[in-house]
């Protein structure tokens, strides 16, 4: 298996790393990159309960973008460029076709993140998972030059919040997918009620959108003043991570529109709205909080970068004793 997937760590070579696989330890040359006076960034995560639905669908080729995806993601909020990755790939038994296309995935979220695979392991731990079972844990060094490190320390109220469109589901709240999922009777081998012409978990095990080359353009033209990475937590949790103290932020949710899966999970479920925007994206994985006056600028690169991107709100005072996020929900394209 390691030489398999060699050539594939091979093909996220970057300046500053070869991309070779087999030793000890990955190397990685800051100069070589280019870097002065930087600042190193890490990230760890993984992809949690989606894996399951992997496995049910026996489709593995996008888990490793999304392992990916969520660790260069949350470096990039810090302005900075993800360097290099290493994975951990963990199971009772070694099925090698399965763990190379995992790896082909990891491989492909690298090069969309312009990255280097340096490294990993691949771990047989038998009694520890049942037959057929997997996990995955990735980690992501970036560095930003000291003067360039996003703090949020400049935002202030009037500003605006910029919502990049999400691909789906990402790579959370799939405890909550599956069971919605096993209520309903569903196969993940049927038709997806949301995707005509998907199988249902083809569709849910879309991946997650890395957004790293957009976001850098964003910081290296001075247009943002924060970035916030809509994870675990949705909207609700998330965006106050990046904000002062004595701020908040207003969304209107008529703003933006959203993968219809999201209205099917809604509907299917029962969801409540507010617990939706507190559980899932909502159909914004990554939020830009930039100058009011510079938000055609920043729309405009936004789109040239491949990105599909809305006003979604503004940055107000936070209001005494009151929730750091409020949404108009009236017209939310999530409500079931």
């Amino acid at each position: 298996m390691v030489e398999a997937i060699k050539p594939l760590a091979t093909a996220t070579a970057r300046p500053g790393a070869d991309g070779a696989l087999g030793g000890f330890g990955g190397l990685f040359d800051l100069a070589a990159a280019g870097y002065r006076d930087p600042v190193l960034v890490a990230g760890t995560d993984g992809v949690g309960t989606k894996l399951k639905i992997a496995r049910a669908a026996d489709r593995h080729d996008g888990i490793g973008i999304d392992l990916v995806a969520m660790c260069v993601n949350d470096i990039v909020v810090s302005g900075a460029e993800p360097l290099f990755f290493l994975d951990y790939y963990a199971t009772g038994r070694l099925d090698a076709a399965v763990a190379t296309a995992v790896v082909a995935g990891i491989a492909a979220g690298c090069r969309q993140a312009g990255c280097a695979l340096i490294g990993g392991e691949t771990a047989e731990m038998p009694g520890m998972y049942r037959a057929g079972d997997y996990d995955l844990a990735g980690f992501a060094v970036g560095a930003v030059e000291r003067e360039r490190r996003l703090t949020g320390a400049t935002i202030a109220a009037g500003d605006a919040v910029i919502g990049l469109a999400s691909s789906g589901l990402h790579s959370n709240g799939f405890s909550l997918v599956r069971r919605i999922v096993a209520e309903r009777g569903l196969d993940y081998a049927a038709p997806a009620p949301f995707a005509p012409g998907r199988a249902l978990g083809e569709a849910l095990l879309e991946p997650t959108r890395v957004y790293v080359k957009s976001c850098l353009a964003l910081v290296r033209a001075g247009l943002v003043k924060a970035l916030a990475h809509i994870t675990g937590g949705g909207l609700i949790d998330n965006l106050p991570r990046v904000l002062p103290a004595s701020l908040a932020i207003a969304l209107d949710a008529g703003a933006w529109p959203a993968p219809p899966v999201f209205a099917w999970l809604a509907g299917a479920g029962g969801v409540a709205t507010q617990e939706m925007a507190r559980t899932f994206n909502c159909g914004i994985g990554m939020a830009a909080i930039v100058a009011p006056e510079r938000v055609d600028e920043t729309l405009a690169l936004l789109k040239a970068e491949g990105e599909s991107a809305h006003r979604v709100g503004v940055v107000t005072e936070a209001p005494r004793d009151g929730p750091r996020v409020m949404i108009d929900m009236e017209a939310a394209a999530w409500r079931g």
